[in-house]
């Protein structure tokens, strides 16, 4: 077991973090081969999986246990659904009077005709409640992704500002009142942002404290897609990571980069397998 990760472990996190290693500029985003180039249909785990991987053991965890409380569910899930994108949520209320600005990794592309997304938003308060009052409220909002050069100013509106606060003070960030199809304002710093209109939305009750709404599900279709020139390819379907430059969420207050990619095409069962033939020779005894 290991109790390295916490939610945060820092007491003093400005002091943790001077004794780390400086932001490596210098790093790109660039391809290199799998584990295993030479990976052959039927060989499993590669040689990442060594014998002291095989011989570790699992814990089976019941969500629901006695005395299990549902944050433990929470933290575990965080820490191993990873990398998730993060939503960064523009929103603004019915009379305009107010905006809100949040990030959220209960996040991702679900369809792409229509375009759909979804976002979660756990029951509690600050900007949780404000993003998904405003959603209800004005069925828009626009979804940014967070990039390296804007990290910092992103985390800052995950602040507990009580409603009517702008996290876009804040944050510093800039609010560009330009979109097509929603009042909105989409981050101008964001490489790639997306105008969304709300489908539907579903609450879910807690199976911890019944009677209790645990969260609220909401599917967005997109409407607009804003992409920095930079970044975007001729034909407008192919966004640049090199340019892009990613963040996702991991555990705790754990951020991830994306410097590093591999590529595997896609196998053809008849072609590359040898259809039911190739698959009956991959079969294991046991």
């Amino acid at each position: 077991m290991s109790d390295k990760m916490q939610r945060n472990p820092h007491p003093d996190f400005k002091e943790v973090e001077a004794g780390r290693a400086e932001w490596d500029v210098s790093s790109s985003f660039r391809y290199s081969k799998t584990v295993s180039p030479e990976w052959k249909f039927g060989d499993g785990a590669n040689s990442l999986y060594d014998e002291a991987a095989k011989a570790k053991k699992h814990v089976a965890i019941d969500p629901y246990e006695e005395g299990r409380p549902a944050g433990f569910n929470y933290k575990l899930l965080i820490s191993g659904v990873v990398p998730r994108p993060i939503a960064f949520v523009s929103t603004r209320s019915a009379d305009g009077k107010t905006t809100n600005l949040a990030p959220f990794s209960y996040f991702n592309v679900v369809n792409h005709d229509p375009p759909l997304f979804v976002v979660s938003f756990s029951a509690g308060g600050g900007s949780d409640k404000d993003s998904l009052r405003n959603i209800l409220d004005t069925k828009e909002c626009v979804i940014n992704i967070i990039s390296e050069h804007f990290i910092e100013a992103a985390n800052s509106t995950s602040v507990n500002a009580p409603y009517g606060s702008s996290e876009w003070e804040v944050s510093g960030l800039t609010p560009a009142y330009d979109c097509h199809t929603v009042k909105a304002a989409r981050v101008k710093e964001a490489v790639f942002s997306i105008e969304a209109k709300l489908d539907h939305h579903k609450d879910y009750e807690s199976k911890a404290n019944p009677g209790k709404k645990a969260s609220t599900v909401v599917t967005l279709e997109g409407t607009r897609f804003w992409v920095r020139e930079d970044a975007l390819n001729q034909d407008k379907n192919l966004i640049d990571p090199e340019v892009l430059k990613p963040m996702s969420r991991l555990g705790g207050i754990t951020y991830g980069r994306v410097t590093e990619a591999i590529e595997i095409p896609r196998p053809d069962f008849e072609k590359d397998v040898g259809g039911q033939e190739g698959l009956k020779g991959l079969k294991k005894t046991t």
